[in-house]
């Protein structure tokens, strides 16, 4: 895409958004919000003027002001060299888990990273595939599931099986059926489910968790959007929720980017409550040049954990919302009910679209860009994901092209 282009892309959402009116809350999130000029990815893959990006995951909404007050103040202080890790942010992570899932998280356990979700998934496979008993044993993952697994897989030279979900004509995504194949190096997980947002139950997570030390794999739980489960429901914290006595092959991954729309500032953090394997990947992230301790990372993190809350709330409510008019929209074209995050997974011949082409096709039709369901696997083949993390104004539009149908 031209930057005039994405110049005229950025304009078009801004004109679809305009609204007059006096100066609202920073926590209204029906106001407009405006990304011209940001360098944003997900509207840089818009195709044309006028279209409404929906498929890239990031949030059409403006973040907390506490983490934009947080980086102005500390931004001030013209000393951006070297820093180190602030133990005061594993407490401060404890605490979060503690008040927002009632969940006890040894601050022990917690690893303070200055990368994403997606390149400490990749530095702990590369852990795993040295500490290996097995070293041809698969990683396993489900499928439909989020493509950087395979991606992620791939690049650490492992290989790996994905295993159907089974999708019920009412219920929405359930387990894979059957016993798990043995032995496997790794057993990945997005809790909540990405692409479709289901939350997997306590006692699905407990099991794999089991199961996965039994075979001497590792549970891996991507809850990157755990924070984002919807009011009223539970996220089963994957470290918390296995067993005590089968803890140490569990890791959960998380990061404050999705929960607060910071994704653009890499940092996540990982708990790890096995100290070996703590050490191990502390060190494989030091073969890469990467340490605990990075500014930015923790300047972000200690003011969306401390202060963020209130924000998270209201951005809850609003999602809940826009879920509601979306599938009420789209009834039975929905394959799994969402319950987190701002997905919703779509049956493309439900919705009137060819299968094969039904990206291309919503585009045509409706000026909506979504993912292709293809890129999560081969359970993906016919669907579409959509994310409806939009302003109030930019929902309506979305809601009015959907009846072009």
């Amino acid at each position: 895409m031209t930057a005039d282009n994405f110049q005229r892309t950025a304009d078009s959402f801004r004109n679809l958004s305009a609204v007059s009116g006096p100066p609202v809350s920073p926590f209204a999130f029906d106001a407009p919000f405006d990304r011209t000029a940001t360098g944003s990815s997900k509207w840089a893959r818009a195709a044309a003027p006028g279209v409404i990006p929906m498929g890239l995951a990031d949030m059409d909404l403006p973040g907390p002001p506490a983490v934009a007050e947080a980086l102005e103040r500390r931004a001030r202080h013209r000393a951006y060299g070297y820093t180190v890790c602030d133990p005061a942010g594993r407490t401060l992570v404890a605490d979060w888990y503690r008040a927002r899932h009632g969940a006890e998280v040894d601050p022990d356990w917690v690893l303070l990273l200055p990368c994403g979700p997606r390149t400490t998934l990749r530095l702990l496979l590369e852990t795993v595939r040295s500490d290996a008993a097995h070293p041809q044993a698969p990683v396993l993952f489900p499928t439909p599931e989020w493509g950087g697994f395979a991606q992620l897989c791939r690049a650490a030279g492992l290989p790996y099986r994905e295993l159907p979900l089974h999708l019920g004509p009412n219920t929405g995504y359930r387990s894979p059926r059957g016993p798990l194949p043995r032995p496997a190096a790794a057993v990945l997980l997005s809790n909540p489910h990405n692409p479709s947002g289901t939350v997997w139950p306590t006692g699905y997570v407990r099991g794999l968790a089991g199961w996965a030390a039994d075979s001497g794999a590792l549970l891996v739980s991507d809850e990157v959007h755990g924070d984002l489960t919807h009011p009223g429901l539970a996220h089963p914290v994957a470290v918390t929720t296995a067993d005590p006595a089968v803890r140490h092959r569990v890791v959960t991954l998380n990061s404050v980017g999705k929960t607060f729309n910071c994704s653009g500032i890499p940092s996540s953090f990982a708990l790890v409550p096995d100290p070996g394997l703590r050490a191990r990947l502390t060190d494989t992230l030091a073969g890469y040049g990467l340490w605990e301790g990075g500014l930015l990372e923790q300047t972000v993190q200690r003011a969306a954990l401390a202060e963020g809350g209130p924000w998270l709330d209201a951005l809850l409510a609003h999602l809940a919302a826009a879920r509601t008019r979306l599938t009420e929209r789209l009834g039975p074209a929905v394959r799994s009910p969402a319950r987190a995050s701002y997905l919703l997974w779509l049956d493309a011949a439900a919705l009137g679209l060819p299968p094969a082409t039904a990206r291309a096709a919503l585009l045509e039709r409706c000026g909506l860009e979504a993912s292709d369901g293809a890129e999560f696997g081969p359970g993906g083949a016919g669907s579409l994901r959509l994310n409806y993390a939009l302003p109030g104004p930019v929902l309506d539009t979305v809601l009015e092209r959907l009846d072009r149908l």
